[in-house]
């Protein structure tokens, strides 16, 4: 029988792949138990520079699944669990060194959209739709939809989508900001690898310092940032990434990093 997700490498892009279309690629604790397990396996292969989230079949995935999740209503202790720990996955892929990319055609709903918010850069297909529907049936987010949309979008546009859970298309999301590209169907997972091998070719160590500051500083008023920043600068000019960096501009080359 074959796992709901697969991980493999190409080049130095690891790649997640949700490969349940007969599950609409519905998230279980097992979906979410190999999605970690993949993402601590790249983290730790130096020879990884970037990761991509995608998905099999005609929808990237339409949330948690519901079967599971059922099963569970009655035991809080269990349903605690299940919510949590699908919460702690996207957080440490959210977190990771690496720059995440995520790809997305078809339905990316509810659960789906949380994990696709995790990310740091979305490829949508052009048939893409995003939406929240836990308001539509008296339910709420459990993995960070109702804390990471209002930061990526702003509160009131976040809110209006989670009243109405309302589906958008690929251009709408993009204009929003929840989407950075849009490509032709056939064209979305070449495109999405693409800008991960071109991710790839970078210092590995200097785009994790900038995801670090990103990330960190938007939590702390603009001073507390700023200074973040400083220290980070000074530290990692010092390294040895920079050193070649500076080489590879001087001679007109490519640079070769070694992190």
């Amino acid at each position: 029988m074959s796992l709901p997700v697969t991980a493999y490498i190409e080049g130095a892009v690891g790649i997640i792949e949700l490969s349940r279309p007969e599950k609409l690629n519905c998230l279980s604790l097992e979906v979410h138990e190999l999605i970690d397990t993949a993402r601590a396996e790249f983290e730790a292969n130096m020879e990884i520079h970037a990761l991509l989230v995608r998905s099999t079949g005609k929808h990237f995935c339409t949330g948690a699944d519901l079967a599971e999740v059922k099963g569970i209503l009655a035991d809080s202790e269990k349903l605690d669990h299940f919510i949590g720990y699908g919460m702690e996955v996207l957080m440490r892929l959210e977190a990771s060194p690496l720059p995440v990319i995520v790809a997305v055609q078809g339905l990316c709903l509810a659960g789906g959209l949380e994990l696709a918010l995790s990310a740091d850069v979305c490829f949508a297909a052009k048939s893409a739709k995003f939406g929240d529907q836990h308001g539509q049936f008296g339910l709420i987010p459990g993995w960070g939809g109702s804390q990471r949309l209002p930061r990526i979008l702003g509160l009131r546009r976040a809110l209006e989508l989670m009243f109405s859970a309302r589906w958008l298309d690929a251009g709408e999301a993009k204009d929003m900001g929840l989407v950075n590209y849009v490509t032709e169907d056939g064209d979305l997972h070449g495109k999405a690898l693409d800008y991960a091998r071109t991710l790839a070719t970078r210092s590995r160590v200097g785009l994790a310092e900038m995801k670090r500051l990103a990330r960190t500083g938007i939590e702390k008023p603009l001073s507390e940032a700023m200074m973040l920043e400083r220290k980070a600068a000074v530290r990692h000019l010092q390294g040895a990434d920079t050193a070649e960096g500076l080489a590879a501009f001087e001679s007109r080359r490519k640079p070769n990093f070694k992190q």
